[in-house]
């Protein structure tokens, strides 16, 4: 079986895909989503897969803030080290859910519970048509929000 993932990076504000990369599932997160951080990145949200020194390096090679959701901390009880965590990853949970939305409107309407092709060029191929028909229909709501 073929099994493929996509990265993606979208804009904070209008939650627009920026950059889409395509890897096989055996490739690292933190690997693949170096390729995703955009030129100028500013604040990175993250979850716990993009921990890595490799992806943390990217984002601030390139002039941002990464924010990496974090599995543990040093505490001497247990209940001071899960509000450790849950005042460390609140704010990224917050950020983060507007990828998941994104990829669960890519599933819902878009057909990508599956890839459709063989082959990482053409899964790549189909990821990136979805993600522009993504984002001409969010731009649709975009302007029709600021119009009313």
């Amino acid at each position: 079986m073929h099994r493929r993932k996509a990265d993606v990076a979208s804009d904070q504000t209008t939650d627009l895909v920026e950059k889409v990369w395509v890897t096989p599932a055996n490739v690292n997160d933190g690997k693949a989503g170096c390729h995703v951080v955009p030129d100028i990145p500013g604040q990175v949200y993250a979850d716990s897969a993009y921990r890595g020194s490799g992806f943390r390096k990217a984002v601030e090679d390139r002039g941002g803030v990464a924010h990496v959701v974090q599995l543990g901390v040093w505490a001497n009880d247990e209940a001071v080290a899960q509000q450790k965590l849950r005042q460390i990853n609140q704010p990224i949970h917050r950020v983060r859910g507007r990828i998941v939305k994104i990829f669960g409107t890519w599933k819902r309407s878009y057909g990508m519970r599956r890839m459709v092709h063989r082959g990482l060029a053409k899964a790549a191929l189909q990821v990136q048509l979805c993600a522009i028909a993504y984002n001409l229909k969010r731009s649709l709501n975009l302007l029709r929000t600021s119009a009313s």
